[in-house]
């Protein structure tokens, strides 16, 4: 088991901090053709530029997998389960971070993240019989932190 444990964070501490410090693949290149058939090259950005829907989506991905192993490995329940979850979870949030309709309804958004961030944290951390009935607790305390938080930064 420590084998496996420590191949997961191991594996999540590299995702993160590859996605963090901005390891990004080779630039692609892109092909117009105009009216005399002449091809031309046009640098269009990175991919991440290009696409910060999957950018946002794949950060999300790498935190919410590192903080499901974590959780997984401390509540004894499985690391992997724990980074499966999280991964899911994170993939969520970092949408919502990037939805255009939730950025104009910023308390909206806090409350969305705090539900899905209790929900994962309490889907990783919990087995058994009851767990649905503990995690929509913990989501339901995570929709409360989100709405403190929302409100705390939004109204003045």
């Amino acid at each position: 088991m420590k084998r496996i444990t420590s191949k997961a964070l191991t594996l999540a501490v590299a995702l993160v901090a590859g996605l963090q410090f901005g390891l990004q693949p080779a630039q692609a290149d892109t092909y117009h053709a105009s009216a005399s058939k002449k091809q031309t090259t046009i640098k269009s950005g990175t991919y991440w530029q290009r696409h910060p829907k999957v950018k946002s989506a794949a950060v999300g991905a790498g935190v919410g997998t590192a903080v499901g192993a974590v959780t997984g490995l401390v509540t004894k329940k499985g690391v992997v389960k724990g980074a499966a979850i999280g991964a899911g979870t994170g993939t969520g949030v970092g949408l919502l971070q990037s939805s255009q309709t939730m950025k104009r309804h910023p308390i909206v958004k806090d409350v969305a993240q705090g539900t899905l961030v209790g929900a994962g944290l309490g889907l990783a951390g919990t087995s058994g019989h009851g767990k649905y009935k503990k995690s929509a607790k913990i989501a339901a305390a995570g929709a409360a932190v989100g709405l403190g938080v929302g409100l705390f930064k939004n109204l003045r």
